[in-house]
């Protein structure tokens, strides 16, 4: 894990609660000058010590590791706000509808940013009948490949996993479909705005 939590996150969430070091400490069964010394920087909750701690200052432990607070701003849901995750390790797709802190195999997953499609990342959509059909002219092979081509709609999405060394071509109803955005294992996420 490349991050750890920081003597700052660890103040900023104990003076939020309105706890003192002393009061923080009988918490955890530990001494205050411990927690002196993490708010300080010149030490680091022990890894058993990380639970009782983020449930001591009221967040996840993946709230304390991150050192962000998740606040549900999404007050109205927005399928066109909807954001996306992709584990790198074993390929997950996660979906939200707002900010959150997503966390899988162990590592904390980025958003994912959507770019206009690329000459290589080029998506061609046909009408064919109630549908469209998606085709992408990109190297399908066992390293580099299109992962998911995904439909996005002002009601929900729909989602066609691709397979390496497949053909990058889905098809999806044309009605309410807004977005196309296809997801390249070493390149990212595209999108094409569609007009329906």
């Amino acid at each position: 894990m490349n991050k750890y939590v920081t003597g700052a996150m660890i103040k900023r969430l104990r003076e939020s609660r309105k706890m003192t070091q002393h009061q923080l400490a009988e918490k955890l069964n530990i001494s205050d000058k411990a927690v002196s010394k993490w708010e300080t920087g010149r030490g680091y909750p022990d890894i058993a010590l990380i639970e009782p701690l983020a449930e001591a200052l009221g967040v996840s432990v993946i709230e304390l590791f991150s050192g962000e607070d998740v606040v549900n701003t999404n007050k109205s849901h927005n399928m066109l706000q909807t954001k996306l995750h992709v584990c790198p390790i074993c390929g997950n797709i996660i979906q939200s509808t707002g900010d959150v802190i997503v966390s899988c195999c162990g590592l904390v997953l980025p958003t994912l940013e959507a770019e206009t499609e690329d000459e290589s990342h080029l998506l061609r959509v046909a009408q064919v009948e109630d549908e469209y059909y998606v085709t992408i002219s990109h190297e399908m092979s066992k390293t580099h490949y299109i992962s998911f081509i995904l439909a996005l709609k002002d009601d929900g999405y729909e989602i066609k996993k691709l397979y390496p060394e497949g053909n990058a071509e889905a098809r999806f109803k044309i009605s309410r479909t807004k977005e196309i955005l296809c997801y390249c294992n070493q390149h990212g996420l595209f999108k094409e705005v569609l007009y329906d």
